[in-house]
């Protein structure tokens, strides 16, 4: 079996290299897996998933000697990669391996700490120090203080005790605590997070480090601490930028942790800071709020196109997220005429679609009765002839007239 995931691997990567002959299609990333008590085979391949989906990423997956293997053997070439991910966490690499993996990071490499990579290498100094915080692998008050917020206090503890726990998974809160960070810029000060392991008991040397985002380990879970603890860090170790999320446990497909909007927006765009410094990337739609979970199922953002083929089956009772999409595509365009227009014509090609539900329907024209222009009149005066569009079909004329 575990042959069978090593081909898979290999097969996806060699397709990605390929594909990447005739067009750069980003920075250069190496994720780096292959021993981990969480399941690689499926984290892995979704990572690369994630990052590469932005097109600002351009990932490959190197897979270590599987646990007792001569680690000697397993020497990656930093050098070639603007970010390096880590879905690890197993044997020791070799102290050369560790050389040039601390000259990359000393020399300005980007580094994303994923999930249980922070449990990897305890002996390890400057690998803690480059994680800043990480538990179990007898961790305990010897590898650093425990830190974390009680009360909107920044807590820094230094009571003896192990490093690492969790409770049963359960969805779970984030809260923003540095909402001006490049990667934390512009997301709600709380939002939900999907079925997940929420770490805490996590200690280390915190040095030049940055909590972005906490959780609240409640006691009802089991192993809870009843304090907020740390989700969404950032450390300096010299030149090196380095993004740490304690979020996204795997199951087969993902599940509801890999899947949540909020762990892939925060993963893509950490990956981008701990690369350039800096985030370009828009807070999508669909990221979640305090009011529930937001899964991506297949890891990708519904775009402008899908979100209109999508809703020619609206109907009362359904969700909305099509109807929101396209709204926030609109929004997005202000100030864009040309785009404006195209995002116009394109509801307009569904208004005329026989396949689309009156109640879709209706909701375009209410989009167009704001954003329309001539363009729309003609199709929006054909609509006035259908009894059940009437109503609103003459709304969005109305709109439109009062609008010049």
């Amino acid at each position: 079996m575990k042959n069978q995931y090593y081909i898979l691997i290999v097969v996806a990567c060699l397709l990605a290299a390929v594909q990447g002959c005739t067009k750069d299609t980003g920075y250069k990333t190496l994720i780096i897996t292959g021993q981990n008590n969480h399941d690689w085979q499926a984290s892995s391949p979704l990572l690369k998933k994630i990052l590469d989906e932005t097109g600002m990423f351009s990932s490959e997956i190197v897979i270590t000697p599987e646990t007792g293997g001569d680690m000697t053997t397993f020497k990656p070439d930093f050098s070639r990669y603007r970010l390096v991910v880590l879905d690890y966490n197993g044997d020791s690499w070799s102290d050369e391996t560790n050389t040039a993996f601390l000259n990359y990071v000393k020399n300005g490499g980007g580094v994303v700490i994923y999930h249980a990579a922070n449990n990897s290498f305890p002996k390890w100094k400057e690998y803690n120090e480059i994680t800043g915080l990480g538990g179990w692998g007898d961790r305990s008050e010897k590898d650093g203080p425990y830190i974390y917020y009680r009360n909107d206090s920044l807590i820094v503890d230094n009571t003896p005790g192990r490093g690492g726990n969790h409770g049963k998974r359960r969805e779970f809160m984030v809260r923003t605590r540095i909402a001006d960070h490049p990667i934390t810029k512009g997301l709600p000060a709380r939002w939900m997070h999907g079925n997940d392991e929420l770490y805490s008991e996590l200690r280390g040397p915190a040095k030049n480090m940055q909590i972005l985002a906490t959780a609240f380990a409640d006691s009802a879970a089991g192993g809870g601490t009843m304090r907020d603890e740390p989700m969404l860090l950032t450390i300096a170790y010299e030149k090196g930028r380095i993004f740490h999320t304690a979020m996204g446990h795997a199951d087969k497909d993902g599940g509801p942790a890999m899947q949540c909007a909020g762990f892939i927006v925060t993963l893509q765009r950490g990956a981008e800071w701990a690369v350039t410094g800096d985030v370009t990337q828009k807070v999508p739609f669909d990221f979640p709020n305090a009011a529930g979970v937001v899964l991506r199922p297949d890891f990708t953002e519904l775009t402008f196109e899908e979100a209109l083929n999508n809703i020619r089956s609206y109907d009362i009772g359904k969700s909305t997220k099509n109807l929101v999409c396209i709204q926030h595509h609109i929004t997005d365009m202000a100030g864009d005429e040309k785009g404006l227009l195209d995002a116009e014509r394109a509801i307009n090609r569904v208004l005329i679609d026989d396949q689309t539900t009156t109640e879709a329907k209706k909701l375009l024209l209410r989009e167009l009765s704001w954003m329309g222009t001539d363009y729309s009149v003609t199709t929006i005066k054909d609509l006035v002839n259908n009894n059940e569009l009437k109503d609103e079909a003459e709304y969005a004329l109305k709109r439109l007239r009062s609008a010049k």
